[in-house]
């Protein structure tokens, strides 16, 4: 039972790390990026291959200049463990809003899934990625429709979503600004 689990442990841990290099780099948080990778880390993705300070200062002004926000959600997850090494394949959809390419063209979106093929290291008691390779497996791009219930008043109350800190997600505590008083 202990084994079981302290695997079950290690997988959690194992997949909040991965979490935080999607929400670090999805917020714009490098502090919170960068702590989802050992120091001597590296990483491959597209035609990037370098440490992760790298690829943060390779993504972030591509990221920052070409789209309006963008998700990496982390979907299938499978992973090894052999003591403080593990081997973890985690699939991806990568989905963001590109501003507009051409003066008067419109916004698009583009939509693009692979895997992140990983290994991982637990040092000093903490799982970080020490070396990771993103395959990217597909592509699309299609025009951006309006948000939905972008015309309600009040939408903004609950904050807008940022690539930074002033984000609701970092807001403690958590206040519902549109909560409705029930008779």
């Amino acid at each position: 039972m202990n084994e079981r689990l302290q695997r079950l442990l290690d997988r959690q841990d194992i997949l909040d790390c991965l979490t935080r290099f999607s929400r670090g780099m999805d917020r714009f948080d490098r502090e919170m990026f960068l702590s989802a990778f050992h120091d001597d880390a590296t990483i491959a993705a597209g035609p990037f291959v370098g440490s992760a300070t790298e690829c943060w200062d390779w993504a972030w002004p591509m990221h920052a200049a070409a789209q309006v926000l963008h998700h990496h959600a982390l979907l299938n997850h499978s992973v090894e463990i052999d003591g403080d090494v593990a081997h973890a394949e985690t699939y991806y959809q990568f989905i963001a809003r590109n501003h507009p390419f051409e003066p008067d063209g419109g916004e698009t979106v583009m939509q693009a899934g692979g895997r992140y093929i990983d290994r991982l290291e637990r040092r000093g008691g903490e799982w970080r990625i020490a070396l990771r390779t993103n395959l990217i497996e597909w592509s699309c791009l299609n025009p951006a429709l309006p948000l939905p219930f972008g015309d309600v008043p009040d939408i903004a109350a609950n904050g807008v979503s940022a690539r930074d800190r002033s984000d609701p997600s970092y807001a403690r505590p958590l206040i519902n600004q549109r909560a409705r008083q029930l008779p």
